[in-house]
């Protein structure tokens, strides 16, 4: 009997859940909508198939939301499976910390203040490759993350993509 009304207890909270949340905003104002992750991750696959062409090198591209969330993300044919986590963490670190991972990298060398950021939130990548996502108001809306080439060719097809929100 006290299972029964376990299930039914659950069973009403998962039905009833949706009322609780019903009417309110759920995403952070100005956040990266979907439209403008899926806008971005198609400029930046484009610039990144172009350069793969040049290089042989597929990418790992990685958008996230202001909240530093995985939005959208894409893999070429025949990228490398590890660049997969490479690309989102950049994406992720530039977000967490508001800067480009070039940037965090340089403050993080060793005598540095920054020196061992990587270890933090669960890993975090400090080199080239993460790039903000700024809107035409100067609003943080997400992060890209590109992972695959060098890490002047990740951060040089990361910044194309970023380049649509602006427009530049």
């Amino acid at each position: 009997m006290r299972g029964i009304k376990s299930v039914a207890l659950l069973c009403t909270l998962a039905l009833g859940a949706p009322a609780f949340s019903a009417g309110l905003t759920k995403t952070l104002p100005g956040d990266l909508t979907t439209a403008q992750a899926q806008a971005v991750v198609q400029a930046v696959v484009q610039a990144s198939m172009k350069k793969a062409r040049e290089i042989k090198m597929p990418m790992n591209i990685a958008v996230m939301d202001a909240g530093g969330n995985l939005k959208a993300f894409a893999r070429m044919d025949d990228a490398f499976i590890g660049s997969i986590d490479i690309a989102q963490k950049k994406a992720k670190t530039a977000r967490y910390f508001n800067m480009p991972t070039r940037d965090l990298g340089k403050a993080s060398q060793p005598g540095g203040e920054l020196y061992g950021i990587e270890v933090t939130n669960d890993g975090l990548v400090i080199f080239p490759g993460g790039v903000l996502l700024v809107d035409k108001n100067g609003v943080i809306v997400g992060s890209v993350g590109v992972s695959g080439g060098s890490v002047d060719e990740d951060e040089s097809v990361a910044k194309a993509g970023a380049a649509v929100l602006t427009g530049r």
